[in-house]
């Protein structure tokens, strides 16, 4: 899997839960039953327009609250490349890494980019660029390991290798 990739942004603000990412009520539901709810409290707008390969660029404690591991699995459904947010929740944060869905701390982020602005991110090299207003922003790097679980595809797949 590659770690550079190009998508247009969906921002959202701080203390985003995985509740909001997997509301309750559909928690056990089919992938059709959840798919339409998924942040759609945060902008109902998302679930409806969100597409392969796009962003999320986040504020404070993203995927904060429960650890429902459905969170991370369905922003990677829906065809969420990358996260890329001021902080996160820790479980959340082991979840994406787990599931291979590539994740970046990068403080002030959220206020660089607005929703439908271009980025372009390099997990590897911790660098965060605004295509739409040619900014760019340095990262806290991830850790050798999680590098490598993120390349392979999340832990499963770097397993079974």
């Amino acid at each position: 899997m590659g770690l550079v990739m190009d998508g247009r942004v969906w921002v959202f603000g701080d203390h985003i839960n995985t509740d909001l990412m997997c509301p309750g009520a559909y928690q056990w539901g089919t992938w059709e039953e959840i798919r339409p709810h998924v942040l759609e409290a945060c902008n109902p707008r998302f679930p409806k327009e969100v597409g392969p390969g796009d962003v999320i660029i986040a504020g404070r404690n993203f995927g904060c609250g429960s650890s429902r591991e459905k969170a991370p699995k369905n922003l990677k459904h829906l065809g969420i490349r990358c996260v890329v947010a001021e902080s996160f929740g820790r479980l959340f944060f082991r979840n994406c890494i787990a599931i291979g869905l590539p994740i970046l701390p990068c403080g002030n982020v959220a206020s660089r980019f607005e929703t439908g602005d271009r980025a372009r991110i390099d997990v590897e090299q911790a660098v965060v660029e605004n295509c739409t207003r040619g900014l760019r922003l340095t990262a806290e790097p991830l850790s050798r390991e999680m590098i490598d679980t993120l390349r392979e595809g999340g832990i499963i797949a770097l397993l079974r290798k």
